[in-house]
């Protein structure tokens, strides 16, 4: 086998690893997980707010 069967061979393999990338990424299972993450953040701001709120309360005591 010569250089150009090896490149043709590494670009077939890395074809692959991106569809199988993209269909993972896009599967259902994979969904509830990244919607996840991606609202984790919004959690902390609430649970931040929500003890500011407790903070504030108790200081007016």
């Amino acid at each position: 086998m010569d250089y150009g069967t090896y490149r043709g061979i590494l670009t077939l393999v890395i074809l692959v690893l991106f569809i199988v990338i993209v269909v993972w990424a896009y599967s259902k299972r994979s969904k509830t997980r990244f919607k996840d993450a991606a609202n984790a953040i919004f959690e902390d701001e609430e649970k931040h707010n929500k003890t500011i709120s407790n903070e504030e309360k108790g200081s007016e005591k």
